[in-house]
């Protein structure tokens, strides 16, 4: 009898412990992500390599960004445009509607490149910044940039606008993470500040 105590004794202690655990809420289980965790290099290694040129700083990818765009009626360089941004960035563009409505437009890289690539084949198009404005904490930067847009250097703008771009640092680059832009309408004119040089 007496060595029936201790193991009746420990189911009893096995059996309370139980039961608190059964009393109290069970923890709900961590969100698994859909999406993967990426370093910079698994970012670097899903685009094509960037000019150490066009992503060393602020100024300088803000002005791959225009450069890689503009030229006369032909193709681009998508590659190097592909380089500047992060493989999941957004493109969106605002436009007003006459009755006072709005129409978003958005695209993805590859439909961005699909898309501008089959206006760039049959028209020129230059743009370039006219103000770039950014503002930057820790590892991200927005830039609000008015630009102007032509047919051909040295011609009169057929339009301007703000891009308000947002940029990541991983520590070694900066990428474009999205633009955002609206056109300048008369009901909708460049800030001072950013209207001209």
């Amino acid at each position: 009898m007496k060595r029936l105590t201790p193991l009746l004794l420990l189911a009893a202690v096995i059996s309370k412990a139980a039961f608190a655990q059964n009393a109290q809420p069970a923890q709900p289980a961590p969100p698994q992500l859909s999406i993967p965790l990426l370093s910079a290099s698994d970012l670097a290694a899903k685009v094509p390599s960037a000019k150490p040129d066009d992503v060393k700083s602020i100024d300088a990818i803000m002005h791959a960004i225009y450069e890689v765009i503009s030229g006369p009626a032909g193709p681009r360089d998508w590659d190097r445009f592909r380089s500047l941004f992060l493989p999941q960035a957004r493109f969106t563009q605002t436009e007003s509607t006459p009755d006072g409505g709005l129409i978003v437009l958005s695209w993805g890289v590859d439909e961005f490149v699909h898309d501008a690539g089959d206006i760039f084949s049959k028209e020129g198009f230059y743009e370039n910044a006219i103000v770039n404005k950014p503002d930057i904490y820790g590892h991200m930067a927005q830039v609000f940039s008015s630009y102007e847009s032509r047919r051909k250097t040295g011609e009169k703008p057929f339009q301007r606008g703000i891009n308000t771009v947002q940029l990541l640092n991983d520590g070694k680059r900066w990428w474009v993470v999205s633009i955002l832009w609206d056109s300048e309408r008369p009901d909708n004119p460049l800030p001072a500040k950013l209207a001209k040089k």
